[in-house]
């Protein structure tokens, strides 16, 4: 029996190793262009510290990869989420998002974090600077308002 697990273990560990060398993710990284929406909108002070901190590992094109982030198949499932998280929204994207999209978002990014669903609740265990409390959340809240009228006068205005 000891013999078995012995093997069992020595296997599962060449495994690990082995697997380190297939199938290695790409990693993103871009520099901030004048299409990110803290550039686009000239954001600054906390709001933008908390999008970089909360938001744009896997919605934009600067994410900050942790050093487990290279280690497979932890690095499968974290280049996934990065994947997913930018087909949803890629803040790096933003000022080439029509009117329309940008407030649609805008109006996704409140229901999502009021809900506790983002900040995705495990990416928050790994980076406790992610969590946000209810004084950010309101923060957050106000500053999306007051983006969403914006875009509403902006939309009256084209339609004109």
């Amino acid at each position: 029996m000891k013999k078995a697990l012995k093997y069992t273990f020595g296997a599962v560990l060449v495994s690990l190793v082995v697997i380190q060398f297939i199938k290695r993710p790409e990693r993103i990284s871009e520099p901030a262009n004048d299409d990110d929406i803290i550039n686009a909108l000239e954001i600054e002070g906390p709001i933008a510290s908390l999008l970089k901190s909360a938001c744009y590992d896997c919605h934009s094109d600067q994410p900050r990869y942790p050093w487990y982030a290279s280690v497979a198949p932890v690095s499968w499932r974290i280049a996934e989420h990065i994947e997913h998280g930018r087909d949803e929204l890629n803040f790096s994207k933003w000022a080439t998002y029509s009117a329309r999209r940008r407030d649609h978002k805008l109006e996704e990014m409140i229901e999502e974090v009021e809900e506790g669903h983002m900040p995705l609740p495990s990416y928050v265990r790994m980076h406790s600077d992610a969590r946000l409390n209810t004084e950010q959340i309101t923060s957050l809240k106000t500053w999306i308002n007051t983006e969403r009228e914006k875009i509403a006068a902006e939309r009256a205005q084209s339609n004109d």
